[in-house]
């Protein structure tokens, strides 16, 4: 069943309808000619305690069954050599094949990295986007004709999840393909950054767009809305798009992947995932510190926002764009949690509608004023506060003792700890930088493989 919505792409929804048994065969027909390859990224310490193994365990006890892959990436941060050995051990026993192992700190993907680095990438940030740009390489060079992405933190993960993700690619020919699923565990609600800040936000953009008749910006939101879930980390690509995607190495990377699909994509798949509770780890909401959790990645996806809409595709926006915005916004938002709390209360699960309006008030009204902050003046948000001090004597002793100059100081330190322009290009340009690049990520794919490939059984 598919419901079409034309932007400039072609978005079609498929949703789950009931159980299909020769889903997996038709991938199995379709992975003959065509070579399609799993990214996981991950953590040591996803798979190398005892709290987060088993869930590790049964995403790899799951994925042995799907057979129409033809690799599987596990791209890995901050391990050591004993890590991976367990990691190898792990994958060997749950009988997972042609795995193969990203092993990010060690001699051979880092000497890729400070390649990378040598002509020009930023790729000083660590973190999951960092690591998924690498696999992208690393998919390339595997031969790799689509690419699909999983997070290693999922509870409830069942193979058939994926085989739905990838049907739209290999079996119908789609370029791009999203999940999207329901946040919640049976009585309570999550998904707090696309229920409060981002649907909210947009619905506050496409306001303001109609409003001033902008139809180039309201194409953007509308296919953003359009998505059930546009925060889902669980995606599938052709390789073409692939190639062809910028990509971000913060937590706005969904939203920046979703802006490359509708600039560059021409049909665009969105997946029910599953009818079930999906769960994977939450965030800390990090009110005081706006350099970790929700506070950080609020920054991240709305700065990402912005930056495509006003630098990106030319929006103009005048003094009091963001103040304005950010009134709309917070009013929409009550509204919505008004909604959340009502539904809750009729069908009987936990709501904290308190703590929802707190994280309205106290985080996300802050990230939207901030990014505008940044995207309106970003060589000094200090401005303001210089000029007005500047021009009042009562203020010149505390000049006299360096108040200026610690101004200056606490800016410099809030843009670097706070705001993050991680842009990293797509990997076509990157091969036109270093056109040897791919024959050096096989080269260390070769030797990974030797070192770290599957354990051979005793004979």
């Amino acid at each position: 069943m598919a419901n079409f919505s034309q932007q400039q792409t072609n978005l079609t929804t498929f949703y789950q309808l009931a159980p299909r048994s020769d889903l997996h065969q038709q991938l199995m027909n379709c992975s003959k000619w065509k070579k399609p390859v799993l990214i996981i990224p991950s953590l040591a310490s996803e798979f190398n305690q005892p709290a987060t193994q088993p869930i590790f365990e049964n995403i790899l006890h799951e994925l042995r069954r799907a057979r129409y892959l033809a690799n599987i990436i596990i791209g890995v941060d901050n391990a050591t050599i004993e890590d991976i050995n367990l990691l190898r051990k792990i994958l060997t026993e749950q009988k997972v094949r042609n795995f193969f192992i990203q092993w990010n700190d060690g001699p051979g993907f880092s000497a890729v990295y400070k390649r990378l680095e040598d002509v020009g990438l930023d790729l000083s940030i660590r973190g999951k986007g960092r690591n998924l740009f690498l696999s992208f390489g690393v998919a390339i060079s595997l031969g790799a004709t689509s690419v699909g992405l999983l997070d290693a933190d999922i509870r409830t993960f069942k193979k058939v999840q994926l085989d739905r993700l990838f049907f739209p690619i290999l079996a119908l020919n789609y370029e791009f393909s999203k999940a999207f699923y329901a946040r919640w565990d049976g009585n309570r609600m999550y998904g707090r950054v696309k229920r409060l800040l981002l649907d909210p936000l947009l619905l506050a953009l496409k306001r303001k767009f109609t409003d001033s008749h902008e139809e180039k910006m309201l194409h953007l939101i509308d296919f953003l809305l359009s998505f059930n879930y546009q925060l889902s980390g669980e995606v599938v690509m052709s390789i073409e798009q692939l190639k062809r995607f910028r990509y971000a190495s913060h937590w706005g990377t969904e939203i920046f992947t979703l802006i490359e699909a509708w600039r560059k994509a021409n049909h665009v798949a969105q997946v029910e995932f599953t009818h079930d509770p999906f769960e994977h780890k939450h965030q800390e909401v990090s009110e005081d510190d706006p350099s970790k959790g929700l506070h950080k990645m609020a920054i991240d996806i709305v700065t990402t926002l912005f930056k495509a809409l006003i630098i990106d595709e030319g929006l103009e926006v005048s003094d009091h764009f963001f103040r304005d915005l950010s009134v709309t916004y917070g009013s929409i938002a009550e509204d919505l949690i008004k909604k959340y709390s009502d539904n809750a209360r009729f069908n009987g699960i936990e709501y904290d509608r308190d703590s929802e309006e707190a994280l309205v008030h106290n985080v996300f009204i802050k990230a939207v004023l901030f990014a505008g902050t940044i995207l309106e003046s970003p060589q000094h948000i200090a401005e303001n506060i210089i000029r007005f001090t500047s021009s009042h004597e009562e203020f010149k002793p505390f000049i006299d003792q360096g108040f200026i100059k610690t101004v200056n100081l606490v800016e410099g330190r809030l843009m670097k700890d706070v705001y993050t322009d991680a842009e990293l290009p797509s990997w076509e340009r990157v091969q036109e930088k270093d056109p040897e690049i791919i024959r050096t990520i096989v080269d260390v794919i070769e030797e990974e493989k030797v070192k770290h490939g599957p354990l051979l059984s005793p004979k």
